[in-house]
């Protein structure tokens, strides 16, 4: 007699239990569907930064161009050096010239002594240690091809005297050690060196630099700290007191120009290495995008023929 009422009794919780299943799986294909709606999202404003960022760039490279068609001389007074604005991009140019290169530490296959001491002194000045700049040095030195206890023809480069700690043949200093470590790019590279981190990199940063060519330091962008070092015998003191003067528009029309203000004629300027333009920058930038954010850094190379080329660049969030 009470078959029927557990027949309805069980069909409405089988009925209660197919609702239950729908509801789960209907709940699944909801989820499934806004993280795949949100990851669409998201991938369309990183595309979008990515061509903001790219719009920065090409303005960045125009505006470098235009500099060297309207003036020979690089200086902070131009346009490529103001803040960077379009819509949804910011971002600076720095000029790498106006900082110490240390790819200049091997030149001509040779370990560039007076480049050395330079660095050295920069160090000083920045307040790193002199056992940290060895381990630096000996770094940057080991990632490019150098001759060991060569003599220095070029009287544009001070003698080596640069201790390498391995033996030499006769022949060596006509055949080119390889390198035993990999190339620099950045300064990032010299994280492997004991005793490097955050705060050593960003002391350096603002005063050092890697361009893969050699490089002569340009005095009108240049400051005091890495001018103080780049010229021997002069004080920091003094270099600042020539950055100011600089700074306020009187700008170093030419090489004879920096050498008679430094007023030290006992100095021997052959082997100081400060001109007045540059060819290498690097543009640090932002893409905005709603709440993304896409960041640009990147290695321009100026040419007298055609537009900036970029060298590398990198692109992260």
């Amino acid at each position: 007699m009470n078959s029927r009422p557990e027949q309805q009794g069980m069909a409405i919780i089988s009925a209660l239990l197919i609702a239950a299943v729908v509801a789960v799986i209907a709940a699944g294909m909801l989820t499934r569907q806004s993280v795949s709606t949100r990851a669409l999202e998201a991938e369309q404003l990183r595309v979008q930064g990515r061509w903001l960022l790219l719009g920065g760039l090409e303005l960045s490279r125009q505006l470098l161009w235009d500099a060297r068609q309207r003036d020979p001389l690089t200086r902070l007074d131009q346009p490529w050096a103001q803040r960077l604005q379009a819509q949804g991009f910011d971002g600076r140019l720095e000029d790498e010239q106006g900082k110490f290169n240390l790819r200049n530490l091997v030149a001509n296959e040779r370990v560039d002594e007076a480049q050395v001491e330079a660095f050295q002194r920069l160090c000083e000045l920045i307040g790193i240690s002199g056992t940290l700049t060895q381990r630096i040095t000996t770094r940057v030195i080991a990632s490019y091809p150098h001759l060991l206890n060569a003599p220095v023809a070029d009287k544009n480069l001070a003698s080596s005297s640069f201790d390498s700690g391995r033996s030499t043949s006769p022949g060596a200093s006509r055949k080119p050690q390889p390198p035993s470590l990999p190339m620099l790019r950045t300064l990032d590279d010299l994280r492997s060196v004991d005793g490097v981190n955050d705060a050593v990199i960003g002391k350096l940063a603002t005063y050092v630099t890697v361009i893969p060519a050699t490089t002569w330091l340009n005095g009108n962008t240049a400051t005091a700290p890495v001018l103080a070092a780049y010229v021997p015998g002069l004080s920091l003191e003094r270099a600042q007191a020539l950055i100011n003067e600089r700074d306020a528009g009187r700008w170093f029309i030419n090489r004879g120009d920096f050498v008679n203000r430094l007023r030290m004629p006992q100095l021997d300027m052959i082997t100081v290495k400060v001109g007045i333009t540059s060819e290498w920058f690097r543009l640090r930038g932002e893409a905005r995008r709603e709440q993304r954010r896409v960041n640009l850094d990147a290695l321009l190379h100026r040419g007298e023929d055609r537009l900036p080329q970029v060298i590398w660049s990198r692109v992260g969030v």
